[in-house]
C-alpha cells in the first residue's frame, strides 16, 4: 500500500464538492491500490448496510456495481458477509468456492475469479464493506489482504469526515435559505407597515392570514408583496 494513501484520501475529502464524488474516487483509489501485474484487473465497490436497506453507494466501474448487486439478489456473498459479521472474507478462486454456490455461479459468468470482502468500521447501526474483485484467481495474497484492511481503516476515517462535512454544508444551505426567507418576510412586513400604517406584528399577521387563506407558503406571499413594490430581485446580505 502506498504510504501517502491517508493524505490522498484527506485531499479528496477537501477537494470534492459532494460525498458521492468522494466515494467514487475512494473506490477507484482502492482498486488501483490493490492492482498489480499478478492481480489482474481489480474492481472495487463500497457496500452500505442500514437497518432496513442494503446497497452499493459507490463503485470503481459498472462491472463492480453489477457484481455487488448479484450478492443482494441472493442476500449473501463475501462482501455482504464481511460487512455483516465484521470479518475479512476471502474467496481465492470463485469457481471452486463452496460457501456461496449461487453467488459463485452468477459471478463466474462475468469472468471474475477472486473476491475479497473487507469490513469498514462505522459509527452507529450502519455497516459497510469494501468489495474487491479480480479477473485472476488467487489475486489477493497476504500482503494484498493486509493492504486492503489498512485501506479500509483509512477509508473509515475519511468517510466519517466526508459525511460530517456534507452535514455541515447542508446545515449552511438551510441557514442561508432560512435567512433569505426571513429577509423577504421582513421586507414585505415593512411594505405593509408603510401602506397600512400598522405595527410590525400586525403586518406579519396580515401576511400569515393571506398565506392561510390562499394556502400558499408565507415566504411566497411575502415575495409577491415585495415583487409588487420592487422589480429588482431580493438579496440577502450577511457574512459567511
Amino acid at each position: 500500500m502506498e504510504p501517502d494513501v491517508h493524505n490522498v484520501l484527506l485531499d479528496m475529502v477537501m477537494d470534492t464538492d459532494d460525498v458521492s464524488t468522494f466515494l467514487t474516487g475512494l473506490t477507484q483509489l482502492a482498486a488501483a491500490t490493490l492492482t498489480s501485474k499478478a492481480s489482474g484487473e481489480v474492481l472495487c465497490g463500497l457496500t452500505l448496510l442500514r437497518p432496513r436497506t442494503m446497497g452499493t453507494v459507490a463503485s470503481s466501474s459498472e462491472l463492480a456495481q453489477r457484481t455487488d448487486e448479484i450478492q443482494y439478489a441472493f442476500d449473501d456473498g463475501p462482501c455482504l458477509r464481511a460487512a455483516r459479521e465484521n470479518v475479512v472474507v476471502h474467496v481465492p478462486d470463485i469457481p471452486h468456492d463452496t460457501r456461496f454456490p449461487h453467488y459463485r455461479d452468477a459471478v463466474a459468468e462475468h469472468g471474475l475469479r477472486s473476491a475479497l470482502g473487507i469490513p469498514v468500521p462505522l459509527v452507529g447501526e450502519s455497516r459497510a464493506g469494501l468489495d474487491f474483485y479480480s479477473t485472476e484467481a488467487n489475486a489477493f495474497d497476504d500482503d494484498a489482504v493486509a493492504a486492503a484492511e489498512t485501506f479500509a481503516l483509512e477509508a473509515s476515517k475519511s468517510l466519517r469526515l466526508a459525511v460530517r462535512m456534507a452535514q455541515l454544508s447542508d446545515a449552511s444551505k438551510h441557514l442561508e435559505a432560512a435567512m433569505q426567507s426571513r429577509t423577504v418576510i421582513d421586507l414585505a412586513a415593512g411594505i405593509i407597515m408603510a401602506q397600512n400604517r400598522c405595527s410590525q406584528n400586525e403586518a406579519v399577521e396580515i401576511l400569515k392570514t393571506a398565506s392561510s387563506a390562499r394556502n400558499i407558503k408565507l415566504r411566497d406571499v411575502a415575495s409577491a408583496v415585495v415583487a409588487s413594490a420592487n422589480q429588482a430581485p431580493t438579496t440577502t446580505h450577511f457574512d459567511r
